[in-house]
């Protein structure tokens, strides 16, 4: 791999998107401006009927920089996948259609990977965008990954370098700011530490991975990705905002119809990799224990929302064996068990009258 400055790896952009012809001008836009020139786009449609292929032809179909892959719907994870297969570069990025990179992260992100040969992959901060374009939070990271709590950043990250001496031209843009390293695989257990709309991967790195499980179809494919990929060695984190993250579109997988699905696939990630990885892991049982106990709640929750009583009853015992000491989750435990759904009924009914009085309580105020 080229790593000379007067001879500079490619960069390869993988962008699915999905009816976002009203959005993804921008995307791309804050790509081709990247003050890293080295770059290719593979756009992958995932079967968009908005006329998102019509965009990028007229668009962008006289610039060599930009790919384009069309297929038939299949979700974010077959999307990505079909981008892995079109890649040329040394390196490869991932970014979401409806998100976009401030100009310098292409350029701060390879100068510290090939500085630091021994990190597979790199990701950053991200500024939060709500649906009027307002920025609603400066440095995002650390409120949307929970598991950052968990931990102290020397815990995660045993090693850090100033970012300015990595990249002193960049010195007013990063302050003081750091580049954090460290093998986080056993820490990404209790969830993950990595957006990926900032990620940069080694082609290597990529390569043992080998990519997105297509069958975690309407989310938590990033986690497993990311999960696995710090398995595979050490990473880095660039601790300041590099993009811009949008929040808050329907369309999003982060919706709430979608719970049940982000549930049942956060345990599907999780058991088998504590399974199997058991010595590999760095954490004490009580903590593997508390976030096995959290997704069988959650999958219990999801399911009691549903109406679906009994495996909503089988998943909060699950839950309760992992982690006895769970208060609340006796309440809700005491709804699914009633026969007959009765339980559901009398849960919903009490919701509503709940609603009605917070109602009647508003009015007055």
């Amino acid at each position: 791999m080229a790593g000379h400055d007067d001879n500079p790896p490619l960069v390869s952009v993988v962008v699915p998107t999905y009816n976002r012809a009203h959005l993804i001008g921008r995307t791309l836009a804050s790509i081709l401006a990247q003050t890293y020139a080295p770059v290719e786009i593979v756009i992958v449609d995932d079967g968009s009927t908005d006329g998102t292929r019509e965009l990028i032809a007229r668009d962008y179909g006289g610039d060599a920089r930009v790919r384009y892959v069309y297929q038939d719907n299949g979700g974010p994870a077959s999307a990505r996948n079909a981008g892995f297969a079109h890649v040329r570069g040394d390196y490869v990025a991932l970014l979401d259609s409806d998100d976009t990179w401030a100009p310098w992260k292409l350029s701060l992100q390879i100068r510290c990977m090939e500085r630091h040969r021994d990190l597979g992959m790199t990701w950053t901060d991200m500024e939060m965008i709500d649906v009027d374009g307002r920025v609603a939070h400066h440095a995002y990271l650390r409120q949307m990954y929970h598991a950052y709590h968990w931990f102290t950043d020397d815990q995660i990250f045993p090693r850090s370098v100033a970012l300015r001496e990595i990249a002193p031209e960049l010195g007013e843009v990063v302050g003081d700011a750091r580049l954090r390293i460290g093998n986080i695989f056993s820490k990404m257990i209790m969830g993950s530490l990595v957006h990926t709309s900032t990620v940069v991967l080694r082609r290597d790195r990529l390569a043992r991975v080998k990519g997105f499980d297509e069958s975690l179809r309407y989310s938590g494919e990033d986690y497993d990705f990311h999960l696995r990929t710090a398995r595979e060695g050490l990473v880095g984190l660039l601790d300041l905002p590099a993009i811009r993250y949008q929040q808050g579109m329907p369309d999003r997988l982060t919706a709430k119809r979608y719970g049940i699905h982000m549930a049942e696939n956060l345990l599907r990630t999780i058991e088998p990799v504590v399974t199997r990885d058991r010595a590999l892991i760095d954490l004490p049982d009580h903590m593997i224990r508390r976030t096995l106990a959290k997704a069988h709640a959650w999958i219990a929750f999801e399911r009691l929302e549903l109406g679906q009583a009994v495996p909503a009853r089988a998943h909060y015992l699950a839950s309760l064996r992992q982690w006895p000491w769970q208060p609340a989750l006796t309440k809700q435990l005491f709804f699914a068990a009633l026969p007959f759904g009765a339980g559901v009924a009398l849960r919903r009914r009490l919701q509503k009258l709940k609603a009605r009085w917070r109602g009647v309580q508003n009015d007055e105020s």
